[in-house]
């Protein structure tokens, strides 16, 4: 037997091989693993069994038209529910518009946790809570139903009809009674779920006591270089408000593609504006920006540094004197320093929380 013929045999075994793994992963039963206990979350219901429910929905791919994909396929636990590429996959493989933000601090409203879990903590006025890279939803409820609907990401064009396909699911009976009262699905209460279960991951942050090269990086992030003039670490959603709303233009381009915020407003102004993302766990959320154009914490920092574009729209902060993009020329030590302050913001604890994480198991 000559080395072509060889080949093109190891070839036909190797393929053979695969099919028939792959008709074995087909074929395999996924279950549903719930905890014998009800777990805890931080709701504005005081049954547990509602966020439990959304947290289900999260992970479950039949959610999509073609049973492909779920929330979760792209808001990834281990990186604060981000993803880590620049643009996520749908249903049929094709790229999402935008990258896929973190999800994590939503709540619009703190003062319904229990036992003063989070006091001190800045609110976020309800008014205020503005969604997605373009902010085009207010209601985190209205929210968590888009992906649902889009013709890229999940494909459902009907949402009766899915909560017609879930209540013929036994799980669902169960999980809608207990929730709910009744078995009946409805729109209303996927969205409720899934809105109850994602303002229940909150992100703490912070590794105490600092590092000296931590302690240096916090010192040039409030002061040197006035990052926290726009992105408060020390507050619960992470941006400050007003002042531009939670929207900014950084400079990214001199003549944008995706023209951001003004997509919705319809403002000349709002061009190249963008929603200020939280810090909290930004170590694990790259690649960076509405377009995941920054592979690395570095890329961003050399953005700041030298990067910035002149775009009529380009936010006073990031100006000089002379009204020219600014240029901070941050140095190789003060860029360490500033992410390893970064780092320390990562929460380890809600990446690694089992009641966040995926129930559903492959037998």
């Amino acid at each position: 037997m000559n080395k072509a013929k060889l080949a093109l045999l190891v070839l036909g075994f190797c393929i053979l091989f695969a099919c028939q793994k792959a008709a074995e992963l087909n074929t395999r039963e996924v279950v549903l693993t719930l905890p014998s206990t009800l777990d805890t979350y931080l709701s504005d219901s005081l049954n547990n069994n509602i966020p439990t429910l959304g947290r289900v929905l999260f992970y479950d791919s039949r959610l999509s038209v073609n049973n492909s994909i779920s929330c979760g396929s792209c808001h990834k636990q281990a990186l604060a529910f981000a993803d880590n590429v620049p643009f996520s996959q749908g249903f049929e493989g094709k790229p999402t518009f935008r990258n896929s933000m973190p999800i994590q601090n939503l709540v619009t409203a703190i003062g319904f946790f229990p036992q003063g879990d989070l006091v001190g903590v800045p609110q976020v006025p309800a008014d205020t809570l503005s969604l997605f890279w373009d902010g085009r939803e207010k209601l985190l409820k209205a929210m968590v139903l888009r992906p649902i609907a889009n013709h890229v990401e999940m494909g459902i064009t009907d949402l009766d009809a899915l909560a017609k396909k879930l209540s013929g699911i036994p799980d669902y009976q169960d999980l809608f009674t207990k929730a709910y009262g009744n078995p009946d699905v409805t729109q209303i209460k996927i969205a409720d779920a899934l809105s109850q279960f994602l303002q229940s991951i909150v992100a703490r942050s912070g590794d105490f006591p600092l590092t000296a090269l931590e302690q240096t990086g916090q010192e040039l992030f409030f002061g040197k270089y006035n990052c926290n003039s726009c992105h408060q670490t020390q507050a619960l959603n992470g941006y400050k408000m007003g002042g531009g709303g939670g929207f900014l233009n950084i400079g990214l381009d001199q003549t944008y593609r995706d023209i951001g915020l003004a997509d919705v407003t319809g403002n000349a102004s709002d061009v190249g504006k963008f929603k200020i993302p939280t810090l909290h766990n930004v170590a694990l959320t790259a690649p960076y920006m509405h377009d995941g154009r920054f592979k690395t914490l570095d890329d961003v920092l050399n953005h700041y540094s030298e990067g910035i574009q002149n775009h009529p729209n380009l936010d006073f902060r990031l100006k000089d004197v002379s009204n020219h993009p600014l240029k901070m020329n941050i140095s190789y030590h003060d860029k360490q320093a500033i992410i390893a302050f970064l780092n320390t913001l990562t929460d380890y604890k809600m990446i690694t929380d089992p009641k966040f994480s995926n129930p559903f198991r492959v037998k």
